[in-house]
């Protein structure tokens, strides 16, 4: 099965709620797990990584939280995708040129792999954040 990692997930929720919500207005972690009934230990990491990578805004105090730090209309859905989780591939194979799998060389189905690897990124590649998030 293909999914998105709960990681992807949370991050996902939380920028959709700082977006459809008053962006003058800051969020805490405990506000958007308590909202969405998600770990706070976990999503406070997720927020502070989205803030490394520049999607977000960290202010520190009693009354801080977290705003939008970049207009999110143009992000591609599967560089956002990577930047949290690395490569997006649908087998091993796909990913990486120096996979390691034993069966590569017999392998009688790496091409249709190949081509639905290919599909998915295409997608991801056509999917803006903001659709997402909308």
């Amino acid at each position: 099965m293909l999914k998105i990692t709960k990681t992807v997930e949370y991050a996902l929720i939380s920028i959709k709620h700082i977006k459809n919500s008053n962006p003058k207005k800051l969020h805490s972690s405990k506000e958007i797990a308590d909202h969405y009934n998600l770990p706070y230990e976990l999503l406070s990491k997720i927020l502070q990584k989205l803030c490394k990578l520049g999607y977000l805004k960290g202010i520190k105090g009693a009354y801080g939280g977290y705003k939008l730090s970049k207009c999110i209309d143009d992000i591609k859905l599967i560089n956002f995708l990577e930047e949290i989780e690395g490569p997006i591939g649908f087998a091993q194979c796909s990913i990486k040129s120096d996979c390691k799998c034993d069966q590569i060389n017999l392998c009688n189905i790496k091409s249709p792999i190949d081509k639905i690897n290919s599909n998915i990124r295409n997608l991801l590649s056509q999917t803006t954040l903001n659709e997402i998030t909308t």
